[in-house]
């Protein structure tokens, strides 16, 4: 089996420059794609990928404003434009069908991506990746004031202070993980790295104010859900404070097929317990066949 690939594509439309890490058991092995959350990239999936490269395509993009991937300088940094870039980045790959692994900001941009295109999706593993206004954590206070405050000057520095220090970074990978030992100290360094690149921070608060925008988009999620009954495995970390777990169990109430498994982890429950939901995730897939 191949090693993971580290790889760049261009996309002519957008002008997006696109970094993915891609690992495969053979070139027709059915596709993965995994969308990381804030403030993460395609690195949070470093350990996972060639657990499932083992028997699938697994295919990694960095978000636009995340990891390495470069975008033009008029891009606007909107989960419209993040699902789109997506959207052409899958085209230009040529992918058909794959299933999706969603996590945090993952979650409204591959969601958006299944409204566009529903016949492509095969599953979903929605990983702390949310679709249902139960599962907003009360965290998630300062944003909210954001969102009311008409994205204010004064909002959005205090959501900077909340939000763009290491501190916060260390937070979200430690915060409910029974193990610190399992955390590797890399990845909120590299994580805040990135987010202290010059512009960068102002391309997060300008995400942070245009999330609300995919709440109005959960109907059409759970239509979606209704009409497809796509597959779907809920494998949560139940001690997350940002998506907590009444956002898994919702999912049932539109797939009642779906699995639901709240762990024993926080919000970055791959970083910890990647080995389980590997094994879970071919288990399911296998269960499904994927």
């Amino acid at each position: 089996m191949a090693e993971t690939q580290n790889k760049y594509i261009p996309l002519p439309k957008s002008g997006v420059k696109v970094f993915y890490r891609e690992q495969k058991a053979a070139p027709d092995a059915p596709v993965i794609l995994l969308l990381h959350g804030f403030p993460s990239s395609s690195h949070q999936y470093r350990n996972l990928i060639p657990l499932l490269a083992a028997k699938y395509r697994v295919i990694a993009p960095d978000l636009p404003g995340f990891g390495f991937t470069e975008t033009p300088s008029d891009f606007k940094f909107t989960f419209a434009n993040l699902a789109t870039t997506i959207g052409e980045f899958v085209n230009q790959l040529s992918l058909t069908r794959f299933a999706i692994y969603i996590f945090d900001y993952g979650a409204p941009v591959g969601l958006r991506l299944a409204l566009q295109r529903p016949e492509a999706i095969t599953a979903i593993v929605s990983q702390n990746g949310n679709a249902y206004v139960e599962g907003f954590g009360d965290i998630w206070g300062p944003i909210k004031e954001l969102w009311a405050s008409n994205n204010a000057l004064k909002n959005r520095t205090e959501v900077a202070k909340a939000m763009l220090t290491l501190d916060a970074t260390k937070f979200q990978y430690e915060d409910g993980a029974p193990d610190l030992s399992r955390i590797a100290p890399e990845s909120y360094f590299l994580d805040q790295a990135l987010l202290e690149r010059p512009g960068n921070k102002d391309i997060q608060l300008d995400l942070f104010y245009d999330y609300q925008y995919n709440v109005p988009l959960y109907d059409d999620f759970h239509a979606y859900f209704r009409k497809s009954q796509v597959p779907l495995l809920a494998i949560w970390g139940k001690n997350d404070k940002f998506f907590i777990p009444p956002g898994a169990e919702a999912f049932t109430r539109d797939l009642p097929a779906a699995e639901v498994q709240l762990i024993n982890a926080g919000h970055f429950a791959v970083e910890s317990d990647t080995l389980y939901i590997a094994q879970e995730i071919l288990r399911f897939f296998n269960k499904i066949n994927l």
